[in-house]
């Protein structure tokens, strides 16, 4: 096996290499005056298993390059080419909400799954898909963040209640509390506008003496988490803690929460960023051996 680190994707591929024992390289990327990409692979790859690492933020500048390399490495003799995109894009846009519009969702999966063996990625938005596999013809694997961060909460907070701010996030917030046997509730959630939401706390009581844990999937302009907080103190609940699987955050969303009072913004190493506390690597690399060349389900090397 070899792993293959996309630009800004060093950190996993080197975190992935140790793991699953084998050799990585960073995939060579130029950027020519006219806008146009050539990459190269600097490594061996005929006969092998090649695992293309790095997370899909900013999809539309990292897609052509990753097809790119995936195309070499096949026509360079690679066995099987498989992706790890601990942050999966075109995963939101699963329904064609107004007349003439892409079901982006579906057309990206066309396009990876052409180039690709298998793939691994984190917690996918899956609400109108019922899995992966609805989609992606190839052989994936999404990992559950849940166990992960369950076990933090159980080392890091004393008494949480984790709050989901929206119901879209209930069956993902009742398993976190599960595995941390914590209660929990979901917000009520309106999205006015992109940057306007309205949420509800939902719930029997005020749950006294517990700190409030707001958990969310993705966390990008954190006008949800906002809301939510404004919510909470509202009702007489201490300075809320956010916990967030992928790191979208835009220039101003760290900032957005922390001025709305949050405790502290945790964030899975899904997508690199500084709140990234809860370490994905060793769940990744189980699912690799479990979906990749067969060869890796016996011996990782």
């Amino acid at each position: 096996m070899l792993i293959i680190a996309l630009p800004g994707a060093t950190q996993l591929a080197s975190s992935l290499a140790r793991l699953l024992r084998c050799d990585w390289s960073a995939l060579w990327q130029h950027r020519f005056p006219d806008g146009e990409t050539l990459v190269r692979i600097d490594a061996p790859v005929k006969g092998r298993c090649i695992v293309l690492a790095g997370s899909l933020h900013h999809p539309d500048d990292k897609t052509l390059p990753l097809l790119f390399a995936a195309d070499a490495a096949r026509d360079l003799g690679a066995a099987q080419v498989g992706l790890v995109a601990p942050y999966l894009a075109y995963m939101r846009q699963d329904h064609r909400f107004n007349a003439g519009e892409a079901i982006t969702s579906r057309s990206y999966a066309r396009l990876l799954s052409a180039s690709l063996d298998f793939l691994v990625t984190v917690d996918p938005h899956l609400h109108r898909w019922h899995s992966l596999g609805a989609i992606y013809p190839i052989r994936t694997q999404a990992v559950a963040a849940a166990p992960l961060i369950a076990r933090w909460l159980r080392s890091h907070v004393d008494l949480p209640l984790v709050i989901g701010p929206d119901q879209e996030s209930q069956q993902w917030v009742a398993e976190v509390a599960r595995l941390a046997d914590v209660p929990w509730t979901v917000m009520s959630k309106t999205r006015v506008a992109d940057r306007d939401v309205r949420v509800v706390l939902t719930g029997d009581g005020l749950w006294p003496g517990r700190t409030p844990v707001l958990l969310d999937d993705i966390i990008s302009t954190g006008q949800t988490l906002v809301a939510a907080t404004s919510t909470l103190k509202q009702a007489g609940m201490v300075a809320p803690l956010c916990i967030g699987v992928h790191a979208l955050f835009d220039n101003g969303a760290l900032q957005r929460l922390q001025d709305a009072g949050v405790a502290r913004v945790v964030t899975c190493d899904t997508i690199p960023h500084a709140s990234n506390t809860i370490r994905l690597a060793p769940l990744l690399a189980r699912a690799v051996r479990a979906v990749s060349c067969p060869v890796t389900k016996g011996d990782p090397s």
